[in-house]
């Protein structure tokens, strides 16, 4: 599963990845908003985790830019100045969850599991079966195509 992670706290958004990367995840950090629509422009995501304050364009403006490139995209927005207002504020642009820091990792883990499932249940009802499968398909790591590709080469069955 590809992530994208924009937090302007660098250290921790360092460790997370770190931590996201042994339990299977791609993950691409991005230290600012602006960043991380630059990066969202040019590649797609399965998920993304959005810090709600950090300075230039707030969490809140970046969750509103990245349903307007990928409208597919569930974000999970992170703060560590949680308010009601914030939560309603992210819920008009649709967010998975909204999160407090610090956060434990098995409770953000369940949660990007959720928010990715989540999506592949709204595509598989939205475009049918066929559609499902090459969307599943695209979302493939990197070694899992290339696995599949020698597998396919050599006659391997599963």
């Amino acid at each position: 599963m590809k992530l994208l992670f924009i937090d302007d706290e660098q250290t921790f958004l360092k460790y997370l990845a770190k931590r996201l990367a042994l339990d299977g995840f791609t993950v691409k950090t991005t230290f600012s908003g602006e960043e991380g629509i630059k990066v969202a422009a040019s590649e797609d995501f399965d998920v993304a985790v959005v810090d709600l304050q950090m300075p230039g364009i707030n969490g809140i403006e970046v969750q509103k830019r990245l349903k307007e490139l990928q409208p597919s995209l569930p974000c999970i927005v992170l703060t560590g100045h949680g308010t009601v207002e914030n939560a309603l504020e992210c819920g008009k642009y649709n967010a998975f969850k909204f999160l407090s820091k610090p956060i434990d990792m098995d409770i953000l883990i369940n949660t990007i599991n959720e928010a990715y499932n989540h999506r592949l249940e709204k595509e598989k009802s939205t475009s049918g079966s066929d559609k499902y499968a090459e969307s599943n398909t695209k979302n493939e790591g990197t070694f899992k195509k290339a696995f599949n590709k020698f597998r396919k080469l050599y006659g391997v069955d599963k």
